[in-house]
């Protein structure tokens, strides 16, 4: 997953190089799930952690992810060392040491590059779609 999205343009075109790649998956849980589900096409690499957690594929959760009390949608590639609790996220893309938290809606159609932080602010937006650079840091209000 390292570097292939500098190639492309558009966030419409690296989601769609994202679906096909992962339309190719073939199942595999070498991770640690804890009270979680997952269904259909889904990779968990080794070293990741899933607590109360929902995985609907394809999709693909990286080495040493820690994901909590989350829902994670078709489409979806988590990088290694992302942590995402109480959130949903689904048909999105994040890159290495990402984090999402707290979000009372559904992160969807987003890119996060590497070491980005989401976590909700003191208002209750809707809908979320981010194209964020690297060592990013965003507060939604």
């Amino acid at each position: 997953m390292r570097g292939w999205w500098k190639d492309t343009g558009r966030l419409e075109d690296m989601l769609e190089a994202n679906r096909l790649i992962l339309d190719n998956l073939t199942e595999r849980v070498e991770g640690e799930l804890v009270e979680s589900r997952v269904d259909g096409r889904v990779v968990v690499e080794a070293g990741a952690r899933l607590e109360r957690t929902t995985v609907r594929g394809p999709a693909i959760i990286g080495r040493d992810a820690h994901l909590t009390d989350c829902y994670i949608g078709p489409y979806t590639a988590i990088g290694e060392g992302c942590r995402i609790s109480n959130a949903e996220v689904e048909h999105s893309i994040l890159l290495e040491g990402s984090s999402v938290c707290d979000l009372d809606g559904r992160m969807e159609s987003s890119l996060l590059g590497r070491n980005v932080t989401i976590r909700r602010g003191d208002r209750q937006p809707r809908a979320y779609r981010f194209m964020v650079g690297d060592n990013s840091d965003i507060s939604i209000l």
